[in-house]
């Protein structure tokens, strides 16, 4: 035992060790990284079974497909874009996987049960950070609001002027509100 100690503590051995734990970090980060980047993709937030009822509601929204061909994917608006806020998102985004696995909103009929619920949490969430997703692509100081109608004028100015953010007005742009939504 105390020869294999000695051996050890040669400094071939050291660098080795280091070497070693660096390589294993950068592959660990790589591989992170790019696990990180998979799930973060459209495909992949629409290969569950239970997401094809909002992806069906998505591709009819002029987040699918518009005028100036920009699309905004589910990550663009259900992901933050900085760490650590991304990955806080992707460790509690378990309860999606969770509910594929169970089936729990596999059905049409299931999926509108839980819709509510689940609105309800997004919305939570844009609350939360200010609607921070959304004002990666909409900012008030990029809109045109000469062009806009005179209602949507006057709300976005009023909500500019009072730190008024997006989800506020604009639940149900891209997905079907849910029956018994109040606001």
């Amino acid at each position: 035992m105390k020869a294999i100690l000695n051996w050890l503590k040669k400094p071939i051995m050291l660098w080795a060790g280091v070497l070693g734990g660096v390589v294993a970090t950068a592959i660990f980060l790589v591989v992170f990284t790019k696990g990180v980047a998979m799930t973060n993709t459209m495909e992949f937030c629409v290969s569950c079974h239970s997401m094809t009822h909002p992806y069906e509601e998505y591709k009819k929204s002029f987040h699918f497909q518009n005028t100036v061909g920009i699309q905004a994917g589910c990550p663009d608006c259900h992901v933050p874009q900085e760490y650590p806020d991304k990955l806080i998102a992707k460790v509690l985004a378990y309860k999606d996987v969770l509910h594929e696995i169970l089936g729990t909103i596999d059905s049409k009929e299931q999926f509108e049960e839980q819709r509510l619920a689940m609105a309800k949490r997004v919305w939570a969430k844009m609350e939360a950070r200010g609607s921070q997703e959304c004002r990666n692509c909409h900012d008030f100081d990029n809109m045109l609001m000469d062009e806009q109608g005179r209602r949507a004028r006057r709300k976005h100015q009023e909500a500019q002027k009072d730190g008024g953010h997006c989800i506020q007005c604009h639940k149900g742009v891209v997905h079907e509100l849910p029956k018994g939504a109040d606001f």
